[in-house]
């Protein structure tokens, strides 16, 4: 290591997939350096030696701040700020593994956007849970981010949420950089709700392009989708303007239109009739969305809020209707009022 290495902060990402990846190169590019701790040995071996992540992000050169490594105290040790970027449905069992090596102190930076099945817990609760960190230490990052657009440096923006929000403004200044633009908000549940639901909403657009319609059905599903998502969140009283913002519509926007969008992948395969275990089997990346729906149609049921698009998406990946199915019940359900 040179000496001018050390003098930058450090930042901890937990989980080399493609987002974990993409966002250590924002904050190698906002001048941090970044341990990156990786499940799977060879590929931290890999990124090390080839300065790639071959297996999430093939022939993006990684910036020399980023380095991996499989042991998570070396990732951890000096590092003031601790991203957790791994599935939302393994967070819990690999925080228990982990927690003894983070900092008392460390900012907790939770990337993930799903609800944790059976606890029907977020994300930022059940790290509050396993590591004993107060709200002022959790914060969470959303928004439209692409990890392929962001890790080839196009222009985006997110969200940083923290209850305190001075908090959100240290993490917003350690990712700040020329092409990525973090906000600020004190909005943590809004967040949350906002970004596991949205890939929910992503399979169900994914379903009607599999099923080839149109874009009347796709903005028709993305306009529905967040009255719904705005629902749930106001039972947990998120600030409606969150919905309407990066972590709200921005994100949906993104992962409802884009080809490059793994939920929305997912929803077309569903449309054009394959099964939830053939998809699994095709592709190394997870959807979250296939996993919270569940979650996220439990939770809405458990708050006594209507959820038509999650309840017909929990239904298509469990197996239990077809995609065509559901799109002929969304059409014939009782009419009402928009806004009700």
């Amino acid at each position: 290591m040179t000496s001018h290495h050390q003098s930058e902060p450090k930042v901890a990402v937990f989980g080399a997939g493609s987002w974990g990846t993409a966002f250590s190169i924002v904050l190698a590019d906002a001048g941090n350096r970044v341990s990156m701790w990786g499940r799977r040995e060879e590929l931290c071996a890999a990124i090390n030696e080839s300065r790639q992540n071959p297996d999430y992000l093939p022939g993006i050169e990684l910036p020399e701040q980023i380095t991996a490594t499989h042991d998570p105290e070396e990732a951890a040790a000096g590092a003031d700020i601790v991203v957790l970027a791994v599935p939302s449905q393994t967070l819990r069992s690999n925080l228990e593994d982990w927690a003894t090596v983070l900092a008392p102190d460390a900012v907790l930076v939770s990337l993930m956007k799903g609800v944790e099945l059976g606890t029907l817990m977020r994300m930022s609760e059940v790290i509050a849970e396993i590591t004993g960190a107060g709200p002022d230490r959790i914060a969470v990052v959303s928004g439209p981010n692409l990890s392929k657009e962001i890790a080839m440096r196009e222009p985006a923006a997110s969200v940083v949420a923290c209850a305190d929000e001075s908090v959100a403004q240290l993490v917003q200044d350690r990712i700040h950089g020329s092409m990525f633009r973090p906000y600020t908000s004190v909005d943590v549940v809004g967040c949350e709700i906002g970004g596991a639901y949205k890939n929910v909403v992503g399979i169900a657009v994914g379903m009607a392009v599999g099923l080839g319609f149109g874009d009347n059905t796709t903005a028709s599903l993305i306009t529905r989708g967040l009255a719904e998502t705005a629902r749930v969140a106001k039972a947990f009283d998120a600030n409606p303007m969150t919905l309407m913002g990066l972590a709200g519509l921005g994100d949906l926007v993104a992962t409802c239109s884009s080809p490059l969008s793994r939920n929305r992948s997912f929803g077309e395969k569903l449309g054009k009739g394959m099964t939830t275990e053939e998809i699994y089997a095709s592709t190394r990346q997870v959807a979250e969305g296939a996993k919270s729906c569940a979650s996220l149609h439990a939770l809405a049921q458990r708050e006594g809020v209507y959820v038509p698009i999650a309840e017909a998406v929990d239904a298509v990946v469990a197996g239990k209707m077809t995609a065509a199915d559901t799109m002929e019940s969304f059409i014939a359900r009782d009419t009402k009022a928009e806004t009700d």
